[in-house]
């Protein structure tokens, strides 16, 4: 397989469509709900699941040695440090393993992480979110992890600029950052389309040109295929698009079709089958397979999810993802 040109640059010098030729998209809601026990956030990932059961029963000593273990391996400790801050009883844990040990880069991660996941349910003050995530970039300033805090504010409660700012230092620090390109590309996505072609959308140049630019064995790969869905939520959710994802048109493109069979084509080839968040671009791969009719080919994907659904895309097309996902997989495997 091919490499692509891999250059280093230290943050995107933000091409055009990164920079303020818009107004400011106003703050979006989180997406991709999921009922209780639908699914589950650690994913494939057995550790985190042992250590976020023991930091529910107040034992810390797991969840430590798995973030040691985790290193500056930036995708994992991001997606780890994330799922442990979702449960409601995060901010009491880090607070308390925080006190135990004030200078704990982890502890301090977590903490703000939990603070933001709070102020995303509107049970925090953003702002006491924002300080906690500035204090864990202090504490390791080679991190990316607590500015994937503050870009999980932003996207949801900040003006595009903050947006962009804080997508910035994240870059400077892990340019293929994973969790941070979804989300820089959910937001752009919310853009007006401008009066362009269907498929002339910014947010597509966009998700190419950080998918050409990544190594060749990045799952960033996948970036464009995330776009399309991206798009299609907001259209969805405006009125332009039909409800039925199948219906709409959306991937019947030429400028799609080329994505698609690229992103597939790709994920044939990838000899690292062991990202923390494949399971993401997996379900996002066989959603837009499904819609644009290509069952054959959504099969072999269904067979690797397996059980680790994600709500996002599923949730774009329908109240209840779990459902969409069964239905498209009895389908595809022609059950």
């Amino acid at each position: 397989m091919a490499a692509r040109e891999t250059g280093s640059p230290a943050v995107p010098p933000l091409p055009p469509l990164l920079g303020a030729r818009r107004d400011p998209t106003e703050p979006s809601g989180v997406t991709g709900p999921g009922g209780p026990g639908a699914f589950d956030a650690a994913l494939d990932d057995a550790g985190l699941r042992t250590a976020r059961a023991a930091l529910a029963q107040g034992r810390r000593q797991a969840a430590r040695a798995l973030l040691v273990h985790t290193g500056d391996d930036w995708d994992r400790r991001g997606h780890r440090l994330t799922v442990l801050a979702r449960d409601p009883s995060a901010t009491a844990w880090a607070s308390d393993w925080l006190a135990a040990e004030p200078g704990s880069a982890d502890a301090a991660a977590l903490l703000a992480l939990a603070l933001v996941h709070r102020a995303l349910r509107g049970k925090e003050e953003p702002d006491r979110a924002r300080e906690a995530c500035d204090t864990a970039a202090g504490l390791a300033p080679a991190d990316p992890t607590p500015w994937l805090g503050r870009l999980l504010l932003a996207r949801t409660l900040g003006p595009e600029p903050e947006v962009l700012s804080v997508f910035g230092e994240l870059h400077r620090r892990h340019p293929e950052h994973h969790h941070a390109h979804h989300l820089l590309v959910a937001r752009l996505a919310e853009r007006p389309g401008g009066g362009r072609g269907a498929e002339a959308h910014e947010v597509y140049d966009l998700a190419e040109l950080a998918a050409a630019e990544a190594p060749a064995d990045s799952p960033l790969a996948v970036l464009p295929v995330v776009a399309y869905a991206e798009r299609y939520r907001v259209l969805a959710a405006g009125g332009p698009a039909p409800a039925d994802p199948a219906a709409s048109g959306h991937w019947s493109g030429p400028r799609a079709r080329r994505i698609l069979r690229a992103c597939f084509d790709w994920w044939l080839e990838w000899e690292h089958d062991d990202h923390p968040r494949r399971h993401t671009d997996l379900n996002h791969l066989a959603f837009a397979l499904t819609c644009a009719g290509r069952p054959a080919e959504a099969a072999a994907l269904f067979q690797r999810i397996g059980g680790h659904v994600t709500p996002a895309p599923w949730s774009y097309a329908h109240p209840d993802p779990l459902a969409a996902f069964h239905a498209a997989r009895a389908r595809a495997l022609g059950r």
